[in-house]
């Protein structure tokens, strides 16, 4: 089943009431709460108003985007981020697979990131949370290939992984790590950029791509939530009309 919602960090410099209302007004189902601004990590006063507050608009809450790199991060920082997730009621928190890029990663620095992707994905098991590892450039995740490795190699039931758009203009190259991850795929980042000057455009100029990407999420049997996410000019008006793209892809 696939499901509508927006990344907080979208419009960083929106309160949360706002952001709540613009996801309302845009009739999306859900909100990815990012951990650098609105809700910071420790902050369980802050997590637990956000998340009534998500409730009471009626939306429900896809993840916590925490910003914990995994390999560098103290156990301190893990249990603040987990304690937080519990505290927003997110089911999901997101982390970063390292804070180097797989070419210029050695064995030993892959070695310490899988061992604590191991360790945050055991802590995360026994709050019922599921472990997700953010699709990136300059960490372990930044091609198909190292983050089949990476999962493998932890190899654990709840360590999954979130999917976006390469930086390519390929679409077989897209489509191909799409449906590669689509058995340890969470959630989906939704936008469309020119993929090397990451210009932002609205979201139906990328139809083509995202008709491709939604036929294949569309063969899971697994709950997906597509997350709105760098809305062209960071403007308002933008990012309902890409809600309503994205929802009549959906309807399609």
């Amino acid at each position: 089943m696939l499901s509508t919602g927006l990344l907080s960090v979208t419009f960083r410099q929106l309160d949360p009431a706002r952001i709540i209302a613009l996801t309302a007004q845009a009739d999306l189902n859900s909100i990815e709460w990012g951990g650098d601004i609105h809700v910071p990590p420790g902050d369980m006063a802050k997590a637990k108003h956000i998340r009534q507050m998500s409730l009471d608009a009626g939306l429900s809450i896809s993840a916590y985007g925490s910003y914990y790199r995994l390999g560098t991060g103290t156990q301190t920082e893990l249990s603040a981020v987990l304690d937080t997730t519990e505290a927003l009621g997110a089911p999901i928190v997101r982390v970063w697979a390292g804070e180097r890029g797989s070419a210029e990663a050695d064995s030993a620095y892959r070695q310490m990131v899988i061992e604590d992707a191991q360790y945050a994905t055991e802590q995360a098991t026994r709050r019922n949370i599921v472990v997700s590892l953010e699709y990136h450039g300059n960490t372990l995740t930044d091609t198909l290939e190292s983050t089949l490795s990476l999962l493998q190699a932890v190899d654990h039931p709840n360590l999954r992984t979130y999917w976006q758009p390469e930086h390519t203009p390929d679409l077989a190259t897209k489509t191909h790590s799409l449906r590669t991850l689509l058995p340890w795929l969470t959630n989906v980042h939704v936008f469309h950029w020119e993929p090397h000057t990451h210009a932002r455009y609205p979201l139906v100029d990328g139809v083509d791509d995202w008709r491709a990407y939604i036929d294949i999420l569309k063969t899971s049997d697994k709950p997906h939530v597509l997350s709105l996410e760098f809305v062209r000019d960071d403007d308002e008006a933008t990012f309902l009309e890409d809600a309503r793209t994205l929802q009549q892809w959906l309807a399609d």
